[in-house]
């Protein structure tokens, strides 16, 4: 299905906002922008320089006008962190809304929803809705666990993100925690498409070998961000009761307010497991990622109750074909594992579910289908369900 404007023939034309410069997030807005623009959109990526330099052969227009994340390495206190993250972030707004001004767009989709700081930066998106602009945002973390701020203002925010949307892609039916009554606003349930990576560049027995892995060891991955709530304190505790296993972590620290890496490190140690588990603290470069995932047998994604959310590596592991051990809340995550047996699925919080659930990769392997997933989960029909939302006369 392509989407043009049967009347004059002309494209729909949307901004699309990504100000994450690597990561899940990055990672999903540029294959959800390919997809928009295979289906006929014509996409204008608000990115950063950095971004834009490494996407060439991107097929939608890249408007490199954003500023670049904030360094951790520059920001010496909390404070200092806070507010360096407040101008990023409301400097990022004020780009973004006067760029929509500037060049007429009527169609705006930020890649992740945002509350932080909105009092601040929400009013003026609000007047260019009033004036006809059509926002829509993908609520990938429908319950805002991180909060800035007292609640009186986490509140505020939340519902300031979304007072001038007018619709909302999510991934799971859910009712949104708007705060506020938002009469305005639509939610449609879309898919998650797979990531692709490049194939990997060394040989599962190379991989290993150069970590230090035995052959006969199962290996678990646990890929991306180091977050408190994917629950590796438990996982290190169940692997104590499965010799079997060795644990490799490959992710960069998430920042301040989440558990450092050196925390599960000495939780291993304590636990008496140090030397099966391999840390890759840092973020992974796209061309390393295939190595990682070669070498594993099992992901590691063993979310909290408060995990509510699609999983990006999950998407990721689907491109590899590797099963996944999960737990998490009520949850695209637990419907998708479980509808295509994409791997095992467990109580969460638990370091006994957990340990339960590597004993049953021992004894079987789940007859993950994978063909099916994908058909269902396509990016495809993710730019259909979002192009025919912003503006149904468009189809043709």
């Amino acid at each position: 299905m392509t989407f043009s404007n049967s009347r004059n023939g002309h494209s729909l034309h949307l901004a699309y906002f990504s100000p994450e410069s690597f990561g899940g997030l990055a990672d999903y807005a540029r294959e959800q922008a390919q997809a928009l623009s295979a289906a006929g959109a014509r996409v204008s990526f608000i990115t950063s320089p950095s971004v834009a330099k490494v996407q060439q052969n991107a097929q939608y227009k890249l408007v490199p006008i954003l500023a670049e994340v904030p360094s951790r390495s520059e920001s010496r206190n909390r404070w200092s962190r806070r507010l360096r993250s407040m101008s990023w972030i409301v400097g990022n707004m004020r780009r973004l809304a006067e760029w929509v001004e500037r060049e007429q767009v009527k169609c705006v989709l930020l890649g992740a929803y945002m509350e932080y700081f909105a009092p601040l930066w929400a009013p003026q998106f609000l007047r260019l809705a009033q004036k006809g602009v059509v926002f829509g945002s993908v609520v990938h973390d429908p319950l805002r666990n991180f909060i800035v701020g007292p609640l009186w203002w986490h509140r505020w925010s939340t519902a300031c993100g979304y007072s001038f949307l007018r619709e909302a892609f999510i991934h799971e039916p859910i009712d949104l925690p708007t705060v506020r009554p938002q009469p305005q606003l639509c939610t449609t349930v879309i898919p998650h498409g797979p990531f692709r990576f490049p194939a990997a560049t060394e040989s599962r027995s190379a991989v290993r070998q150069r970590l230090r892995i035995p052959e006969p060891a199962q290996l678990l991955l646990a890929f991306g961000h180091i977050r408190d709530v994917k629950n590796l304190d438990l996982l290190l505790e169940a692997m104590v009761q499965r010799p079997e296993f060795y644990l490799l972590v490959a992710g960069r620290e998430q920042g301040a307010s989440q558990r450092p890496a050196a925390f599960y490190q000495q939780r291993a140690a304590a636990l008496g497991i140090a030397d099966r588990c391999r840390w890759e603290t840092r973020h992974i470069p796209e061309l390393e990622v295939g190595n990682y995932f070669e070498a594993s047998d099992l992901m590691a994604l063993t979310y909290g109750t408060g995990f509510r959310s699609a999983s990006g590596v999950l998407n990721a592991a689907v491109h590899f074909r590797k099963p996944c051990l999960a737990s998490s809340g009520l949850s695209n995550l637990r419907t998708m594992i479980e509808k295509y047996a994409l791997g095992f699925w467990v109580e969460p919080d638990s370091a006994l579910a957990i340990a339960d659930g590597l004993q049953r990769w021992l004894r079987e392997r789940p007859a993950a289908d994978w063909k099916r997933y994908a058909e269902d989960n396509s990016w495809k029909r993710n730019a259909e369900l979002v192009l025919g939302r912003f503006s149904p006369e468009w189809q043709s």
